[in-house]
């Protein structure tokens, strides 16, 4: 429950960044000065010429990335049924600064000028709408399965009855255990199609994302393996016949 923090910093935060490339991208503004310090000391040249592919990318992306915190923050208020869990403060710590940092690494790829403005029909790209249908797929699984693990802890009247673990089953259960974690990897991914493939920046961030996510997974598994005897033996922790 705690990760509902995260989404509340992450939807406030990232609407702020949404409002200043909205802005730089159609309004004719400029990027704040914070993201031009970071530009020069990335060594990035903020007078080079730009198509606005860059910008349009990069605004999609951060969308995407709100929308994303949005549906997770509901999903935190009014699906997700949470244990008596804890979470140490360290790990608390660092998440509110991931969330705020992953959104501002999206806003530092693009220029900090637009010197050939295009209409945004042109600037739409057939990686943006494979990463879109890509992300609303991945986005639609994961919520798929964070509403059946809810409902292991309800009745069929919809009333919590239990705080306890069950084995879960339907959707993406019936390959992995956590079918959640691998969706999440997906929606980066998304991001990274997105983005025309090459954002060597955001591709770092997948690799955090597919550590973090394989680590939990792998957690998660064994306890399953562990407290159920009949827990099904074909299903894989992470990655569907993968891993």
């Amino acid at each position: 429950r705690w990760f509902t923090h995260f989404y509340v910093v992450s939807v406030l935060w990232n609407s702020f960044l949404l409002i200043w490339l909205f802005q730089a991208e159609f309004l004719g503004g400029s990027l704040p000065p914070w993201i031009q310090h970071v530009h020069r000391a990335l060594g990035r040249d903020s007078q080079s010429e730009d198509t606005g592919k860059e910008h349009f990318s990069a605004l999609l992306v951060l969308l995407l990335l709100w929308l994303h915190s949005c549906r997770r923050l509901a999903e935190c208020l009014w699906t997700s049924i949470f244990s008596n869990g804890v979470i140490h403060i360290v790990q608390y710590c660092f998440g509110l600064g991931y969330y705020i940092a992953v959104g501002s690494t999206v806003l530092c790829q693009v220029p900090t000028n637009i010197r050939n403005r295009k209409e945004l029909s042109v600037q739409i790209c057939w990686y943006h709408i494979v990463g879109v249908m890509m992300y609303i797929w991945a986005s639609f699984h994961q919520h798929r399965c964070l509403v059946i693990l809810a409902n292991l802890r309800k009745s069929k009247s919809g009333k919590v009855v239990s705080l306890s673990h069950s084995v879960p089953s339907g959707d993406w259960f019936e390959r992995v255990s956590c079918p959640h974690y691998f969706a999440e990897l997906l929606i980066y991914v998304s991001m990274a199609i997105t983005l025309e493939f090459h954002n060597v920046t955001w591709w770092c961030v997948v690799m955090y994302v597919l550590f973090n996510q394989a680590l939990a997974a792998v957690l998660c598994h064994e306890f399953y393996q562990k407290n159920f005897s009949s827990y099904p033996k074909h299903r894989k922790a992470f990655i569907p016949f993968v891993f």
